[in-house]
């Protein structure tokens, strides 16, 4: 790993320390699992770099969304780049339609972002499953144009 990384992967954790937690993305977290302070309660979905789960913030009492990178590639340094560059790249983003990230951690070897959890359907969904309209897909559009702008 680049020293770079390094630092950013360093932290503690709060909660005990037992291969037991480690994910199993097939069935996702009994929720009695955590990471760190995060109490997973179950698997959401997938991204470009990993396994996505709502947990619960144990310390601020709120939800969030953790994304794990995958555990077979983190002794791949290039990838734990990309993934502390995706980091890197949420953290600099602020826009109602992008979800903030909160955290970058290390918990028994896994790392994980920390993001807000937004409770609903993905776009992915809504467009698998329904005719939109034209000005629900300008809508969209729009909304898409104006978080990357």
């Amino acid at each position: 790993m680049n020293r770079e990384a390094r630092p950013m992967f360093s932290r503690g954790s709060s909660a005990p320390d037992s291969s037991s937690n480690l994910p199993n993305p097939e069935t996702g977290f009994p929720p009695s699992r955590y990471l760190g302070r995060y109490a997973i309660e179950q698997a959401i979905g997938a991204g470009g770099m990993g396994q996505v789960y709502r947990a619960q913030d144990t310390r601020l009492e709120r939800s969030v969304a953790i994304k794990l990178l995958p555990r077979e590639t983190a002794d791949d340094s290039s990838l734990r780049r990309r993934f502390l560059n995706e980091a890197r790249a949420a953290s600099a983003l602020n826009h109602p339609n992008i979800v903030a990230l909160y955290d970058i951690c290390t918990d028994n070897n896994v790392d994980f972002l920390v993001m807000e959890f937004v409770d609903g359907r993905t776009l992915r969904d809504v467009i698998a499953k329904e005719s939109l309209t034209f000005e629900q897909l300008a809508g969209l559009g729009s909304q898409v144009a104006s978080a990357l702008s």
